[in-house]
């Protein structure tokens, strides 16, 4: 290939000065995110001067435009492949605000599924109580579920005391413990190409099906929404992203679609099962506090329209959260997209 090679620097050199004060913005700025328009130009000059030094390098004479090239597309390769996240100090209001939020929304149909099942959980515990009220001993994990649900409420009812007073933190701690262990199974069981997520997403909504119609059936639907939602309205949606956490890994491990390797896709996954169970504990944290704190008083202690009206409004809030917060940093998003895209490509 014969090339004027004077007029060949010239009319490259602005792409290549262009290049090298892109790279210097990121590299000195580590917080800097591009738009997209900014992302395709990146990519772009990175993949020209690629070329040119593809180019330049069968001439000999040109040593240190070569050495200056070689170090340019270095540095681009490195910018592209690189994981910005892992330099940048952790915010907790960019991941609460943004990571979080996006991340569930990104796996939405594996959310979809973990609803989907235990609904049809909910739904047969709720078609055994119907049928043979007896079996709720069987189905029913606890004994104090076990009996009248209009006697429990009578007992619950008649207390005039605090008796929850010096023992609301070890309670609260227990909650949290115990709901962490199960969302954490919950996750983990997706190693079993997601069956056994789905089995304990099913178990669950039997047992809230079943109690549910036990006492709406009792004539104690004031109470059940009174006792359930404060604490419920985040304690259940939690343990639902756990189970979509679950069904991210299974999708993972079985690879349906995928051109990656298994060790690929694992990676690729794991900062999104990182967010997903850490969002969990924070949301079960705030549950059990509010079930240790809140939801164990009935009335005469707290009125129930009280509790229902907590309750209801902590559930729309976190649906407002999860489906509106972080909109608003697509451009963000479709960077880090197009970077990667331009790594896969070079």
């Amino acid at each position: 290939m014969i090339i004027d090679l004077e007029q060949f620097i010239a009319n490259e050199q602005p792409y290549w000065d262009e290049l090298q004060a892109m790279l210097t913005t990121l590299e000195q700025r580590t917080g800097h995110q591009l738009d997209l328009n900014a992302v395709k130009r990146f990519n772009y000059l990175y993949q020209r001067t690629a070329s040119d030094l593809a180019r330049i390098s069968t001439f000999s004479a040109e040593p240190t435009t070569r050495r200056y090239l070689e170090n340019l597309v270095a540095r681009a390769y490195a910018e592209i492949h690189e994981a910005r996240q892992v330099r940048s100090r952790f915010q907790f209001g960019l991941w609460a605000l943004q990571t979080f939020p996006q991340t569930f929304r990104r796996h939405i149909r594996a959310f979809q599924m973990t609803v989907l099942m235990t609904m049809i959980g909910c739904a047969f515990g709720a078609l055994v109580v119907a049928t043979d009220a007896p079996a709720k001993g069987v189905i029913l994990p606890f004994d104090h579920l076990h009996g009248s649900p209009s006697d429990r409420v009578a007992d619950e009812e008649s207390v005039t005391e605090d008796r929850m007073k010096g023992h609301r933190s070890e309670f609260s701690a227990q909650l949290m413990a115990n709901n962490i262990r199960v969302s954490i199974t919950a996750l983990a069981l997706g190693i079993t190409w997601g069956l056994g997520t789905l089995v304990l997403l099913f178990y669950n909504g039997v047992i809230l099906g079943a109690v549910a119609l036990d006492y709406v059936l009792s004539g104690e639907t004031v109470f059940l929404l009174g006792w359930l939602l404060p604490h419920g309205s985040i304690e259940i949606p939690a343990i639902l992203l756990a189970g979509q956490a679950g069904l991210v890994l299974a999708h993972a491990l079985i690879g349906f679609g995928s051109e990656h390797t298994l060790r690929e896709r694992f990676r690729l996954v794991s900062p999104d099962l990182v967010t997903l169970i850490a969002g969990v504990a924070i949301m079960l944290v705030w549950a059990g506090l509010i079930e240790a704190f809140f939801s164990q008083y009935h009335e005469p202690f707290l009125p129930y329209s009280l509790k229902i009206a907590f309750g209801a409004t902590e559930l729309v809030l976190l649906c407002i959260y999860l489906v509106r917060v972080g909109r608003d940093d697509k451009g963000g998003a479709r960077a880090s997209a197009a970077l990667g895209t331009a790594g896969a490509t070079s």
